[in-house]
Formats: C-alpha cells, structure tokens, sequence
C-alpha cells in the first residue's frame, strides 16, 4: 500500500514516516509547495497513491502572519484535494489533521467531537475553516478527519513551550521566559499520534472526524516539576508578558471514546517516558553539534 503524505519534514511527519514504514507501507512523500497548483498536481498524479496522510500545515499559534494560515492551511488544503480528484483511480482513505484547538476556551472537558467549535485565534480558525471546505469533497473522495490535542516528542521545535523547556534543562540553564502557566493540557507522546493515525487508515468511517487524545491533561507546572526531577537541575522561571496570549485556552482534554471504539486501545507512553526522550536527543543534538 502507498501513501502519499504531506509535511513529511514536519515534527509529527518525520515520526509518522518512521512508523509507516516499519509498518510495511510504501512512503511517498509530497516535495511540491501546496499553494503551487500546478506543481501540485502533477506530483499527485505521478504518485497516484492508495492512501493520503495531509499534515501539512502552519502549525505555531504564535506566526506572525495571519494571511499564512489560510493560504496555506485553507487554499493549500484545497489545491491538494483538488488534485487528488484528478486521479483516475481515488485513494482508498484521505486523512486530513485538524487540530483540537478548533474547540477554544470550552468548560466541558473531556471535549467530545460533537462540541461546538469556538476558535480564539488564527490557527484554530483556519483549521476549523479547512474542515468546512473539506467536506465539500465528500461525494468525491473517502476523507476523514483528525483533531489531535498536544503532543510532544524528541525532534519537536523549540518555539513550542515544551520543547522549549526540555532544551533549557537539557543546557543547565539558570533561568528560562515563559507565558502562562496556569493552562492544562493534555502533553501526548507524538508516537501515540501517529500510532492511531496508521490504525485510522484502516478503520476510521468516511466523514468522521476524531480527537486523537488520552483524556489526561496536565499543567505546565508539573511539566517543569517532572524535568527538574529527571535532570536534578533547579531552574529560575520569568515571566515574559511578551509571551503571554490574551486568549489562551484555559484548560484543554479531550474524550477519546470516538477513538477507542473505533481502534481499540493503543499503548501510552507517560509524561516521564517522553520527556526523558526528549531530553536524551537534546543532549545527543548538543553533544553532536
């Protein structure tokens, strides 16, 4: 089986291809820019794959350029779907990542998919406005969709507040700037991720749509406490009001009830295991640099 994915360079892409393969599936990987039409197509056409993995996407809440998140999020959604209903055969299953954001500042959690969406920023908007467009296509193309909650993982960029404080540990630093820190999240190993996308590519129904999430959420403090466990490092926290958004979302979990009857359940690493990776390929990084 071939699959076609999208933003394979990306964090979450680079870890999906490693999975996939081990899996036993042949890799293609999209080159082309998504807002490049063209380009676009003929690649599409010359893959010609049986199943599609779109992760593609601007993804930091913070960019700087609104207009990037529906140009690249929205049209290139569109420009990719476009394509692949050129193809004389379609894929068997098209997944599209959206992204749990789409849910903003809402007091029900565990959110369950059939929650209003209420997004509070420019990211979550354009995901939410993707999802829209993409249903148009429906009659055309076997899609279903994804919402995963946070993630993390070793190879994760450091503009991302976890990330970001494994690598200052990792360094030993005295002190480090941070935004909000009374925000709970849930904090997913990337591999669980990807682990349920492979099994929803299988079994995920045409039109659906599911929170990839374990319904545990945790705050930022017990992050910063757990790294200082692992590492024995003591480390000084300033607040950068720079760093703090108007309109975090609060508190963010989803319910994965969707998701386990749809996959079963898949194994978890916890919040130790991961971060302990991810500070394993800091210091490899440092070391090798």
């Amino acid at each position: 089986m071939k699959i076609l994915v999208t933003g394979a360079d990306g964090f979450t892409g680079r870890h999906f291809v490693e999975h996939a393969i081990a899996a036993g599936y042949d890799i293609q990987t999209l080159k082309s820019d998504l807002t490049n039409q063209k380009l676009l197509m003929n690649e599409v056409l010359d893959a010609s794959p049986d199943l599609v993995v779109h992760l593609a996407a601007i993804s930091f809440v913070g960019h700087t350029d609104p207009a990037a998140f529906y140009n690249v999020n929205v049209v290139g959604t569109t420009n990719l779907l476009d394509a692949l209903t050129s193809l004389p055969r379609p894929p068997k299953k098209v997944l599209i990542a959206s992204s749990a954001n789409i849910y903003g500042n809402n007091n029900n959690s565990p959110i369950k998919e059939e929650e209003l969406p209420s997004p509070v920023n420019h990211y979550a908007t354009s995901k939410l406005s993707m999802e829209c467009m993409a249903k148009v296509y429906l009659d055309r193309l076997p899609i279903f969709f994804t919402r995963p909650f946070n993630y993390i993982g070793p190879g994760q960029d450091t503009s991302f507040v976890v990330p970001k404080m494994v690598k200052h540990f990792a360094n030993k630093a005295p002190f480090i700037e941070l935004g909000n820190l009374d925000v709970e999240r849930e904090f997913n190993d990337v591999s669980f991720v990807v682990e349920a996308y492979l099994s929803l590519l299988k079994n995920a129904e045409i039109g659906a749509t599911y929170n990839i999430c374990s319904g545990k959420a945790f705050a930022l403090n017990r992050v910063l406490d757990i790294l200082s466990e692992i590492t024995g490092h003591e480390i000084r926290i300033e607040i950068n009001p720079a760093f703090v958004r108007k309109k975090e979302i609060k508190s963010l979990f989803g319910s994965p009830a969707h998701l386990i009857a749809c996959i079963g359940n898949l194994r978890q690493a916890s919040l130790e295991e991961t971060l302990l990776l991810m500070l394993d390929s800091q210091i490899d990084k440092r070391n090798n640099s």
